[in-house]
């Protein structure tokens, strides 16, 4: 029985050292997703990817060396017509066999490019391409920091309304206890004991959707930041305070990833279309090669001139000279589709431009309007708070109805509830703001 005690013990130890919570300020959430989420890895694994890419392009610019054999055995020799004059047999032909049953050749040959324009322009490629993916990783960052931050205060809020549930809930349970007292003292009517026993399921029920909407979206944190789901978070209340956003009458567009993306792809279709324009070019090489041949009647491995054997070594040197005249017009196509293409993302990259202007216009307005109806909603909050105040002082002094009481305490709840939406609502629009000025990245600074 000691025993198990000790492991029981043992065991609520583990357990609630394994619930600690963990405190998240909007930074740590952030950082924490940039190291942890599959998408900020896998845009890491694409730039580590894009320096093989210009290891595989250079390569062709190296020398390429290679190293063959073969064996080979003839069961038929070919027989040739020879004139028998060699032979001693003027005015005949004579069919001999030229060649030996076996025959092994092994050697290395080289092979070095000296002159061909799709290796220089694939070098600027593949370069470019290391750049494309530098941007597309930091642009993937930035959307990993923006459903960090909108999650992340949408957790808050929900938490705010749980909080203020669970506080109207003590209230009403001291209203309705005091409404009790007075029923069974016969100076309160039952129906007003149940209505305020119906307010009181109310406000559990309300607090139960809160929680369960607060659990979900904290599931939905937890999964943008890569976290495990079971891990307890906290977030704190200083994160939350209102300051005035920043604003900007020119941003520059050219700072925005998503701008600057297009543009690098820009440049890898300019170069694809001079990869393909390269097709016209001559190409030469350098070739060589040095073999070692053996020819006899049986397997030429591990045998000698005595026994009919005989190796012997040749070498060759090469240029190679590639000049192409016509294909089809094949290559004038390819070039054609190329032109295509780049004019094409000239076309998003104007319509870009135009889309980012429009995004700083919007959230520019959404959370200039953000700030005023925040303003609103806190002096109504104070008003409702101030009038469920004196209307609670009213009511325990029997000069204000149940009814009084019931409207002052929901008035107060719905002013709260809309100051915390109006708090998500400016927090998003300062998130977008942020977002459209290009300084996602300023929120690891907070």
């Amino acid at each position: 029985m000691k025993q198990l005690l000790i492991l029981t013990i043992l065991s609520f130890v583990t357990i609630t050292n394994a619930q600690e919570k963990t405190t998240l300020s909007l930074k740590d959430a952030i950082k924490y997703a940039l190291e942890n989420k599959a998408d900020a890895k896998k845009a890491q694994l694409q730039i580590e990817n894009s320096e093989y890419q210009i290891q595989e392009v250079r390569s062709r610019a190296l020398p390429q060396i290679s190293a063959n054999g073969n064996m080979t055995y003839n069961p038929i020799l070919q027989l040739n017509a020879l004139p028998g004059d060699f032979f001693g047999a003027p005015g005949t032909t004579l069919l001999a066999p030229l060649g030996q049953k076996w025959t092994s050749t092994a050697g290395v040959s080289l092979t070095q490019a000296l002159f061909d324009q799709s290796v220089f322009t694939g070098l600027k490629a593949a370069k470019t391409t290391r750049e494309f993916y530098q941007i597309n990783n930091q642009l993937t960052e930035e959307q990993v920091i923006e459903r960090v931050a909108n999650n992340y205060y949408q957790v808050y809020v929900l938490r705010q309304k749980l909080a203020l549930a669970e506080s109207n809930l003590k209230t009403t349970t001291k209203v309705r206890d005091i409404v009790k007292g007075q029923f069974d003292n016969g100076l309160a009517k039952r129906i007003d004991l149940d209505r305020m026993t119906v307010n009181l399921s109310n406000i559990n029920t309300q607090k139960q959707q809160i929680t369960n909407s607060l659990q979900l979206q904290e599931n939905a944190l937890k999964f943008y930041m890569g976290m495990p789901m079971d891990t307890p978070i906290e977030i704190p209340q200083t994160e939350f305070e209102i300051t005035g956003a920043a604003f900007s009458d020119s941003p520059n567009v050219s700072n925005r990833s998503e701008y600057l993306l297009l543009k690098k792809q820009e440049e890898l279709l300019v170069l694809q279309k001079k990869s393909v324009i390269a097709g016209y070019y001559p190409t030469l090489s350098l070739s060589a090669s040095y073999n070692y041949i053996g020819q006899g009647p049986q397997m030429p491995l591990f045998a000698k001139p005595s026994d009919g054997v005989y190796w012997s070594d040749f070498s060759t040197i090469g240029m190679n000279l590639r000049v192409p005249i016509f294909s089809g017009f094949g290559t004038r196509a390819k070039i054609r589709q190329a032109d295509v293409e780049l004019r094409t993302i000239q076309e998003d990259i104007k319509d870009t431009q135009l889309s980012l202007d429009l995004d700083y216009k919007n959230a520019k307005t959404q959370i200039e309007n953000s700030i005023i109806t925040l303003q609103n909603q806190k002096e109504n909050m104070r008003l409702a708070d101030e009038i469920l105040k004196n209307i609670n002082n009213n009511y325990q002094q029997g000069l204000a109805s149940l009814t009084d009481l019931l409207d002052a305490e929901n008035a107060s709840t719905e002013a709260q509830n809309n100051y915390t939406a109006a708090v998500l609502d400016y927090k998003l629009a300062e998130i977008k703001l942020i977002k459209s000025k290009g300084e996602l990245r300023t929120l690891l600074n907070n």
